[in-house]
């Protein structure tokens, strides 16, 4: 009886799910979408992190594979043992490493995370997260990347924030731990030897790690990206180069050289679990037909 009891309400809380999930948050009067057409989930990009196991048929955990090979900034080392599913959550903790790692001349102290989906995403998709920022110097992030072209290696960053600045910050980057900011970037190349960027950015009344943010983008076209915060426009980006190749979500909790690590560790090290983890309540990603 209590295993069809636990049956029947697990199917409940699917269906409750679902319902609500039909579409993008967006405030009243704020959805971009014409007239004649209607937002459609795309499924193998949207995740709400029921369970206790990351998805691997959506995403990626090791730093290393399908192509990619970005292990993190130094001092922080991507780790997969970092990453979890947990009461309903995609959770990347970060913290001090046990020794200290040399890779190819690169010192690594302490560690973070990295979460890739397998497959991309396209021109007209709308992405969002519901994220709450870590509390420490290190990053939270939700952003779109193409994969190597020495033309044209693209990258859009729906959000980029820290939990806390320091002393030690640079200073035009004291407001980021209470900030939507966004950029869209022609990644330096062999082809391309210079990086070009298109950003703007809101400061937030509360810190990013207060609570939930919905951070999302809507690639409209190669030429014009339309970013929101809590389902409300926000402002456009222009990519200095028309983007059409498909593109991969990410979400990586990093170490900045403009925001470090203080020498004693900071919350990197003393902060509670809860203070050292970045979640992710949802990923959704939606095209129109």
């Amino acid at each position: 009886m209590k295993k069809c009891l636990k049956i029947i309400l697990a199917i409940t809380f699917l269906s409750i799910v679902s319902c609500k999930n039909e579409t993008p948050t967006f405030q009243e009067n704020e959805d971009p979408k014409p007239k004649d057409k209607k937002w459609v989930k795309v499924d193998y990009l949207s995740d709400e992190f029921i369970g206790n196991e990351l998805d691997v048929s959506k995403w990626q955990k090791e730093p290393v594979g399908n192509d990619w090979t970005w292990i993190g900034r130094p001092p922080g080392l991507f780790k997969a043992s970092n990453v979890k599913v947990e009461d309903g959550k995609l959770q990347v903790t970060v913290g001090k490493l046990d020794t200290i790692v040399n890779i190819n001349g690169k010192k690594f102290t302490h560690q973070g995370g990295i979460v890739r989906a397998l497959k991309p995403g396209n021109v007209g998709w709308y992405f969002e997260c519901k994220m709450k920022a870590n509390k420490t110097v290190m990053s939270s992030t939700f952003w779109l990347m193409s994969k190597y072209n020495c033309e044209k290696k693209e990258e859009l960053d729906i959000q980029e924030c820290v939990g806390r600045t320091t002393e030690l910050t640079k200073d035009w980057a004291k407001d980021w731990d209470r900030i939507f900011h966004s950029n869209t970037i022609h990644r330096k190349t062999d082809c391309h030897p210079k990086s070009e960027r298109d950003e703007d950015a809101v400061i937030l009344d509360e810190a990013n790690h207060k609570r939930y943010y919905v951070y999302g983008a809507w690639w409209k076209s190669p030429t014009e990206i339309l970013c929101y915060l809590d389902g409300k426009f926000m402002y456009k980006l222009n990519p200095t180069i028309e983007w059409d190749t498909p593109a991969f979500l990410h979400m990586a909790i990093e170490t900045y050289n403009w925001n470090p690590i203080p020498e004693d560790g900071g919350l990197v090290e003393s902060g509670t679990l809860e203070e050292r983890t970045t979640k992710y309540d949802w990923v959704r990603t939606w095209k129109l037909e």
